[in-house]
């Protein structure tokens, strides 16, 4: 009898899963940024000698940017993969718009994502204003927003991936803050970096960008069709993050001019 009833519990439990899915992708997310984050710190200690010597804050800071390295290549190549690479959001009228097409492997990316996000803002707001002022705040909710509706709604997804691309930035910007925390400020590899750095940017941030809004207004037609909350998600997430990067590309375009002027003298 209780065999017969674990049989039945399972067979349950299998039904529902697909409506489970996107909170065990998200689990998964956020169990992964733990892990990671115990593990930089046993394998920091071990592996680099300046680890040890800094301060407490700027220990939890060094293995908050390892878990968004990892994450940012993580959810950087997935997205180049699904969004150019594979075959589930390419043009093909007998499919549809691109816009409400989805696969279960497309929405465990975008849960494992938000898990990330979750955890890092959780980070951000425990330490704050240490890891990172209001405007990583406001960043990680327009986020946050837009995987959860892409996730629930199966819309927009096409969108979500392109805009995730500009992760590929941050494991530049999580370089410079090491080459700094190391003494090396004044490297040739920190003004290599720094230029690295500038270029990535303005491909993955500030280009990138540019063509999503093109897509966008090229695809209004479509846009139209999405749910209220999509239609508005759709127009006012990127605006606003596309003005974060701008702030943040002029702050990062200045600060590596400056560089470039000290390195002459």
């Amino acid at each position: 009898m209780m065999v017969t009833d674990y049989q039945n519990r399972v067979i349950e439990l299998l039904k529902e899963y697909p409506s489970a899915y996107p909170c065990t992708s998200v689990l998964c997310g956020i169990l992964a940024c733990k892990l990671i984050y115990d593990s930089s710190q046993l394998l920091s200690a071990m592996c680099f000698k300046h680890y040890g010597s800094l301060p407490r804050m700027k220990q939890v800071e060094w293995d908050n940017r390892v878990i968004s390295t990892l994450h940012a290549v993580f959810v950087a190549a997935l997205s180049i993969y699904l969004a150019f690479w594979s075959d589930l959001y390419a043009d093909d009228e007998q499919r549809g718009s691109a816009l409400f097409r989805s696969s279960a492997f497309s929405t465990f990316v975008l849960g494992v994502s938000v898990g990330y996000f979750i955890s890092d803002i959780s980070m951000i707001l425990w330490f704050y204003p240490a890891l990172g002022g209001m405007e990583y705040v406001l960043h990680h909710l327009l986020s946050m927003s837009a995987l959860v509706y892409a996730i629930l709604t199966k819309e927009g997804q096409v969108y979500t991936f392109l805009a995730l691309l500009s992760e590929l930035t941050t494991p530049g910007i999580n370089l410079r803050w090491y080459l700094d925390a190391v003494g090396m400020k004044k490297s040739r590899a920190y003004v290599a970096n720094g230029v690295a750095v500038f270029l990535t940017w303005l491909v993955a941030r500030i280009l990138l960008f540019m063509y999503i809004f093109y897509h966008i207004y090229a695809h209004f037609d479509q846009i139209k069709q999405l749910s209220t909350i999509g239609y508005y998600l759709m127009l006012v997430s990127p605006c606003v993050l596309g003005v974060l990067n701008l702030m943040w590309f002029a702050k990062i375009t200045k600060g590596m001019l400056k560089t470039l002027a000290a390195k002459r003298d």
